[in-house]
């Protein structure tokens, strides 16, 4: 296995029009959860890609499921809990610019995982492992096995890739904070967004930022820029990454989630770290070109031609 990640996928309603949702009486249904993001980016990329978790026995666990290993994403570590329901989350579009999320996830299924449902061989045999800050904080048993996953990633010499993905309605800042900063002190490689950086440790500055996660103990800082690329910092050396240009974002969500499918792609291909983090540019842009959390994440021949198109236009 190249990529393991544990976290909550939940079955989410987008309203076919725009407005206050109290009007809608239609929506469409997708899948939405960071890791599952992620993990299907790689998956769509040729890559091996395993997802532990807990799925309701209803019918939109099914759908999750289904939907999952359909994307050729391993699902044999998911439970199904009979006693929790699969977690539901509803997209608001009041209009082109202002989107409100609600979620459904209070004591679903998900946030029943716990230590013992992890198989130790699972990680161990995986060559990275994938965490956000989501996870940790939809419960204490759900924190409880992320910290049990980083331990045996440790043990078995994984590398640990965190992104704190920071969700500020699940939990108070000063836990939050506490919770995060731990996780970047046990990780290898942290994928930070500038408003973390300032939550975490009071700079919107990259360089600093990167400063105070190699402090923490993580070799590699990785910042995400938004529009304006990223920034990258290890033992060897520290740049900017140009980001890639996209003509109109349609849907911004999930666009951090490519982000590092794009960024462990190219690391798993074995490309210098730059030519990496370009990489989970080019896929974070295509993530913001569609609607939903993965319908934009492109698979090999999808990305050499959105490259290609990118490379034609420099040179005009």
């Amino acid at each position: 296995m190249d990529v393991v990640s544990l976290g909550e996928t939940m079955v989410l309603f987008t309203p076919e029009k725009r407005g206050q949702m109290r009007y809608s009486r239609s929506f469409s249904s997708q899948i939405a959860g960071a890791e599952t993001n992620t993990l299907i980016g790689l998956a769509k990329l040729g890559h091996q890609a395993g997802w532990i978790s807990r799925l309701g026995n209803d019918e939109f666990g099914a759908l999750v499921r289904a939907a999952v290993r359909g994307e050729g994403v391993d699902t044999g570590q998911v439970i199904i809990d009979g006693e929790a329901p699969t977690g539901l989350l509803f997209k608001e579009r009041l209009n082109e610019r202002e989107v409100r999320m609600y979620y459904y996830r209070s004591h679903s299924a998900a946030s029943r995982l716990q230590p013992g449902d992890i198989d130790e061989a699972y990680i161990a045999a995986a060559k990275y492992l994938y965490l956000t800050g989501i996870t940790p904080a939809l419960s204490p048993s759900c924190r409880e096995s992320v910290f049990h996953a980083v331990e045996v990633a440790r043990r078995h010499k994984v590398t640990v890739v965190f992104d704190p993905n920071l969700r500020r309605k699940l939990w108070g800042e000063e836990e939050a904070r506490s919770v995060l900063k731990e996780l970047v002190r046990k990780s290898d490689i942290v994928l930070a967004g500038i408003s973390e950086g300032e939550f975490l440790y009071g700079t919107k500055d990259c360089t600093e930022l990167a400063g105070h996660l190699h402090r923490e103990g993580c070799g590699t800082a990785i910042i995400k820029r938004g529009e304006l690329g990223a920034y990258y910092s290890n033992t060897l050396e520290a740049r900017y990454v140009s980001s890639f240009k996209v003509a109109r974002v349609v849907d911004p969500v999930g666009a951090g989630d490519g982000f590092a499918a794009g960024v462990l792609s190219g690391q798993l291909d074995g490309l210098p770290l730059e030519q990496s983090v370009a990489r989970g540019c080019a896929v974070g842009a295509a993530v913001t070109m569609v609607s939903g959390d993965i319908e934009g994440l492109p698979d090999r021949r999808a990305l050499a031609s959105l490259l290609s198109a990118a490379a034609e236009d420099v040179q005009r």
